[in-house]
């Protein structure tokens, strides 16, 4: 499909966020195309490494009309698969994208509507949804310029496999959900592995007898009805929290607990933040023993009295907690040597940054996120979907983007047609 010159909807990006506005937008019968920067579909998907795996379960993956009803609603698809599975959805709804089309500019016209310059040319439209997440550009931290030149360092967005690092030990920062899926990657290629630890949350695997996930979807879905709803961004004690790493979990081996404490005592060297580096000698924070405790509160403050309620407001039977604590305290340690470690590899497990900076209009806040209300600005026509913290923590996972989609287009005029199932319904969804 060919770039129109003038066209009433552009989406910007065609993962499934896009993808999704772009099935409600053609039931309302809105005029659309897709603008995707890469020259195939799968979205960002396709950035994850080889033995990467989803950490929610697979009826999380449904798009709308389309459920996921394949044989293993419990597992935990892998990178390709989940890549192909939107490419499929994009075919399956003859979703109007256009391919290899970076957009470079977005501005307001003169006498309304906008502007968008693309690397395949110039469109105008009367609205624009910006779907392309929150997961933009490696966020490396300044010091890793003083990094020794006998260390390779590579951010996660990079990392592909085990065998594309120099042999040695490896130095893994940030552990959230990617840090402690690639320790875990590392250890069992026989790496010796040092995880630097911040201050990203744990969560269980299962928590009173369901996955997770099963959870927050209830939450989020039929948890406003019940007073037990996942809280929105303007309801978090402090706006920073939107920047917070995913608390950690893996849907690997068939999905389970990623504790850090445990992963001290199987051998991994738990280290506290890092502060700074100098050559080969890096100066770790005294917060080690403060971190691993809060990551243990993690789910227990925020997530537990939520679900609790929920599960007695709603009548499900559910066992009790069966979880159990693990005691282990690593030592502290307040300085490394790398050299003296034996660590070849830096690894950046420390998330992403924005880049909106081609989007000449005044909707962003001071921490970089725009102003929006369920994904529609204050400009009028300027739509948001599939960012972090949309609406909840929810939006930014595989099932909250359906619910955001669907808000938006009821918010845009649009009538949302009833869900029709695709593929048929799984029984865990």
């Amino acid at each position: 499909m060919d770039l129109p010159g003038k066209i009433d909807t552009v989406v910007v990006g065609a993962g499934q966020a896009g993808l999704s506005m772009s099935w409600f937008l053609r039931s309302g019968g809105r005029d659309h195309v897709l603008l995707d920067r890469r020259g195939r579909l799968g979205g960002g998907w396709l950035d994850r490494w080889d033995r990467f795996r989803l950490v929610s379960p697979n009826w999380t993956a449904s798009f709308p009309g389309f459920r996921y009803a394949g044989p293993e609603p419990d597992g935990f698809m892998g990178r390709d698969e989940i890549a192909g599975r939107v490419a499929a959805y994009a075919k399956k709804t003859s979703a109007p994208v256009v391919l290899d089309t970076e957009v470079r500019r977005l501005s307001a016209r003169p006498g309304g509507g906008f502007r968008v310059e693309t690397s395949q040319g110039t469109t105008e439209a009367r609205e624009v949804i910006v779907a392309t997440g929150g997961f933009h550009l490696p966020r490396v931290p300044a010091s890793a310029a003083a990094l020794s030149k006998r260390v390779f360092g590579l951010h996660s967005h990079f990392y592909r496999s085990e065998g594309q690092l120099p042999p040695g030990a490896v130095l893994v920062v940030g552990s959230g959900q990617s840090g402690v899926q690639l320790v875990e990657e590392l250890r069992e290629a026989g790496r010796r592995v040092f995880l630097s630890v911040g201050t990203a949350g744990r969560a269980p695997r299962r928590y009173r007898g369901r996955d997770l996930f099963f959870w927050l979807r209830q939450l989020a879905e039929r948890g406003p009805a019940l007073g037990t709803p996942l809280p929105s961004a303007d309801q978090l004690p402090d706006p920073r929290r939107r920047l917070a790493g995913n608390p950690h979990v893996s849907g690997h081996g068939g999905g389970h607990d990623t504790d850090l404490r445990r992963l001290g005592a199987d051998g991994t060297t738990l280290l506290g933040r890092l502060e700074s580096i100098d050559g080969e000698r890096v100066r770790l924070a005294p917060d080690l023993s403060a971190n691993l405790a809060a990551a243990d509160r993690f789910f227990d403050e925020r997530f537990v009295p939520l679900i609790d309620a929920f599960i007695e407001r709603s009548g499900i039977l559910a066992p009790p907690d069966d979880r159990v604590s693990f005691p282990y305290e690593p030592a502290a340690v307040s300085e490394l040597n790398l050299s003296d470690a034996g660590i070849s590899t830096v690894l950046w497990t420390s998330g992403y940054r924005f880049d909106y900076g081609w989007i000449e209009l005044p909707i962003f806040d001071a921490m970089g996120f725009p102003r929006q209300q369920r994904g529609v600005t204050e400009v009028p026509g300027l739509y948001f979907i599939g960012s972090l913290w949309q609406h909840n923590q929810g939006s930014a996972t595989l099932f909250g983007m359906e619910l955001d989609a669907r808000a938006l287009a009821e918010r845009m005029g649009l009538t949302p047609p009833g869900n029709e199932l695709g593929e048929g319904a799984s029984a865990s969804a």
